[in-house]
């Protein structure tokens, strides 16, 4: 599959929450780098994510924001 989205970051699936809806989906991406996603449950299940399977975090955003202290 072919994406228009620029950042999409290869990694390892770390941990996964589970709820009654949507679980919680961390990814490990290297360098001390991790990246979280809500998504559905049935996603999780199309997906068929577990922990230690590798995928990829697809950021598409039109607005970022920064802040410092």
């Amino acid at each position: 599959m072919k994406l228009s989205a620029r950042n999409q970051l290869k990694g390892k699936v770390v941990d996964i929450q589970e709820g009654a809806v949507n679980a919680i989906v961390t990814i490990d991406i290297g360098g001390g780098n991790i990246v979280t996603a809500d998504i559905t449950m049935g996603s999780v299940k199309n997906l068929g994510l577990e922990i230690g399977k590798e995928a990829y975090a697809v950021i598409k955003a039109t607005s970022v924001m920064v802040a410092v202290d």
